[in-house]
């Protein structure tokens, strides 16, 4: 399928106007001095976010074990307190211990872990398809459950972003109702990409050629902020993704304005064109 560009500022104020209202003013964001994970609004994130904190558990409990044994050998055996060393060279018991507590930490996390792996890449049966395609450098998204159109997402500069996170603000956006399995292809044009979407634990390479696909189920609406997580070239920090989750009367409502916009688009030669002049003004 062919590419499609937006071309004037008139169209992207008529996609401006058509997401007016759409889901909650919620976005999902880097925020300043963010420890932890971005709030989960998948369940495969919330599954990630649960058995990161379960392994950092896990790790503080072994770390604390292991600093309270050198403590105590430090201590106990130390010159002073101990003049005449044991000459000792093996313990049965403790070789066992050693070999035996640590295979079955290795159960107990691999249990979740293949659970969790299970579940991302178990894809159930999608409510709809999107197809992602990677260029240098933007993004740009085909529906084909929705009439077959297509459109392409550049970043915004900072006079042109509003109130858009830096560097994260686009144009147009990837919109999907919430609650509903979206089966999304990955792929590229040109070099590696990947599509991440860190609110949605998802991450996929997109790879020329190749047709991956991931899933995701957004269980709230509002605005989330993903970025190419792939060395790509030299505009590789400047391929932020975008996705809008809103009700399913308001996808439908969009998908109804989004065929008659981007059924405008004559010819995608035309397209390519005006976005590498788009892309050489913003340099």
């Amino acid at each position: 399928m062919g590419l499609f560009k937006k071309i004037s500022n008139s169209t992207v104020a008529l996609a401006a106007l058509a997401m007016v209202g759409m889901g909650s003013a919620s976005a999902s964001q880097p925020a300043d001095w963010q420890l932890g994970f971005q709030e989960a609004a998948t369940q495969n994130m919330t599954m990630i976010t649960d058995f990161n904190d379960f392994l950092l558990i896990l790790m503080t409990i072994i770390t604390l074990f292991v600093l309270g044994l050198m403590l105590y050998v430090m201590v106990r055996f130390r010159a002073r307190a101990n003049p005449t060393p044991s000459t000792t060279t093996h313990n049965t018991l403790v070789e066992v211990v050693w070999t035996v507590v640590p295979i079955v930490i290795l159960v107990v996390i691999a249990i979740p872990s293949f659970r969790l792996l299970y579940f991302q890449r178990d894809i159930p049966e999608a409510d709809m398809t999107v197809k992602a395609v990677g260029y240098q450098w933007y993004w740009g998204y085909e529906y084909p459950d929705h009439g077959d159109f297509a459109f392409d997402s550049l970043m915004l500069t900072d006079d042109e972003r509003g109130d858009q996170p830096r560097l994260l603000a686009t144009d147009t956006a990837m919109v999907v109702p919430v609650d509903t399995t979206v089966r999304v292809i990955v792929t590229a044009a040109d070099v590696l990409h990947a599509f991440a979407m860190p609110a949605f634990g998802l991450k996929m390479d997109a790879v020329p050629g190749r047709l991956n696909e991931t899933w995701f189920k957004a269980e709230k609406t509002g605005t989330f902020y993903g970025q190419c997580s792939e060395l790509c070239g030299i505009r590789h920090a400047f391929m932020p993704i975008r996705i809008k989750v809103v009700s399913k009367v308001e996808f439908a409502e969009w998908v109804e304005e989004a065929q008659i916009e981007y059924a405008e688009i004559d010819s995608a030669d035309a397209m390519v064109a005006s976005a590498e002049v788009q892309d050489a003004a913003r340099q």
